[in-house]
């Protein structure tokens, strides 16, 4: 049976029409690793390639070309295998054998590219040369690179000074699932989770494709959890390693990075991370930031007050560095610390402290991606907004702090409160008292003229009681499904 497509709507209608195009196509995809990246582009070709090669991850300069070289005798159905000495000869063998097919479009795929460009191995200089000296010359070639580092996609693709500057015709981002396409997902290989069971599959493994195709519908999410990450030969279980490993060359610091972070919500300035770290403060510290943005591991964002509309530039000083990579999340906070190798260790933990304190902080990172739901939701999509967080800086008031404020342009803050509860969740007097509290705080603090709204992000609203009243508007979990 054919794997259905989910989703990707806009970015197969695009792909599409680059390919059936009437001139000469440059596509970069990039995107997190195991985000569905190629299956997107064989479904947009219908596997119908002129020429497709993998790179090998690891591999020398050398095997690369073996494997490129094999790649080429299978589609030009050559006698002999014939491996070029460098990368000018076998995309110049590429060209001598596109131009032996008939009349018609030729689409060449490159996955994972990333991996070919190996130390010292001549490989851009090689895709510079194929492309601006024949490719680009003629009107029936659609070449489509692809490549989980994302970094590297960006710095020597997008952003290249050289030889391809500007050469690139077309360039789509691949993002993880939204909670809707997961449903969707879902509901077409016949699984029966509720919207709670989805969320929570999600504040596990975000949305991605790869690790949701691995769950099986006759298995609770629990017992699907469990099989993935705790049993004895559990497929998840390593995949924090091969992951990070996979995407950058050198991964130690970036693991020490969203190590220190996994321990901190609201995130940590540069200078907090140089410190819980102990790496050097130098521009390979500021390319690992960068590529653990790149890659979604890590958002960055300036607390309130100290961005204004418009304004792009960040503050290096007070820029904020957070860790939002689900998995990554789960890993530190369950997969880590199975230290008894517990084969139910996810069932064990559900009524856990720990899984509270897990759920609680996973389900606000949930919330920061999908922000469009929850400004359709709040009936202010078309408002000018930044989202971002605050804590107090006063004594008096120690740990006093806003995860989610959505700053309006029309002089009106939303307040944001995130509860991943079972139920209604209930607002007690003492609760009531810290929200009011918060308030007072923070308008004291921040000097804010602009008018503020309480608002509560639940699972399944706000219990209407006694103290209910200081909650001025709501968004529940459905309207995150939209």
């Amino acid at each position: 049976m054919e794997q259905q497509l989910i989703g990707r709507k806009k970015e197969l209608k695009l792909l599409k029409e680059y390919i059936n195009s009437d001139k000469s196509e440059f596509v970069a995809v990039y995107g997190r690793r195991r985000v569905g990246k190629t299956f997107l582009i064989r479904k947009s070709v219908g596997d119908e390639f002129s020429f497709f090669v993998t790179g090998v991850h690891g591999a020398a300069k050398s095997e690369q070309l073996i494997n490129f070289a094999i790649a080429l005798q299978k589609y030009s159905c050559a006698a002999q295998l014939s491996v070029p000495k460098n990368w000018i000869l076998a995309f110049y063998e590429l060209s001598r054998y596109l131009e032996s097919l008939p009349a018609g479009k030729k689409v060449i795929f490159i996955d994972e590219l990333p991996w070919m460009d190996t130390a010292k191995s001549g490989f851009i200089a090689a895709l510079e040369n194929f492309w601006n000296s024949w490719a680009v010359l003629r009107n029936d070639v659609k070449l489509i690179v692809c490549g989980s580092a994302t970094s590297w996609m960006i710095n020597n693709l997008i952003r290249n000074r050289g030889g391809l500057h500007n050469r690139l015709t077309h360039h789509l981002v691949l993002e993880p699932f939204t909670l809707c396409e997961c449903e969707e997902y879902f509901k077409a290989f016949g699984f029966s989770f509720a919207r709670k069971q989805i969320a929570e599959c999600y504040m596990i493994m975000g949305g991605i494709p790869y690790y949701l195709s691995m769950m099986e519908k006759s298995k609770s999410l629990a017992q699907n959890i469990d099989l993935l990450f705790f049993s004895k030969n559990a497929p998840l279980k390593d995949e924090f390693n091969d992951l990070y490993r996979a995407l950058f060359k050198n991964a130690s610091p970036h693991i020490e990075v969203v190590t220190a972070l996994a321990g901190k919500g609201m995130g940590l300035t540069r200078q907090e991370l140089l410190n819980a770290t102990g790496l050097a403060d130098n521009g390979a510290f500021s390319t690992v930031i960068e590529e653990l943005e790149h890659c979604g591991f890590v958002r960055l964002y300036l607390p309130f007050g100290h961005s204004a509309f418009g304004d792009e530039k960040r503050l290096q000083r007070n820029t904020i560095i957070q860790l939002v990579d689900f998995y990554t999340l789960f890993y530190f906070n369950f997969v880590r610390n199975n230290r008894y190798q517990d084969e139910h260790f996810w069932t064990t933990s559900l009524n856990s402290s720990l899984h509270s304190t897990w759920s609680g902080f996973s389900f606000e990172m949930l919330c920061l991606n999908h922000l469009n739901q929850i400004k359709q939701a709040l009936g202010i999509s078309g408002v000018q907004t930044l989202a971002c967080s605050w804590h107090t800086s006063s004594g008096r008031t120690h740990g006093a702090q806003i995860d989610l404020l959505i700053d309006r342009k029309d002089d009106t803050i939303n307040v944001c409160e995130m509860k991943f509860a079972k139920g209604e969740f209930e607002i007690s007097k003492a609760y009531e008292k810290s929200l009011m509290n918060k308030l007072d705080v923070f308008l004291e603090e921040s000097k804010t003229r602009k008018s503020l709204l309480m608002t509560m992000i639940t699972t399944h609203g706000v219990k209407s009681n006694a103290h209910s009243g200081v909650v001025q508007s709501e968004v529940v979990l459905d309207d995150l499904f939209v």
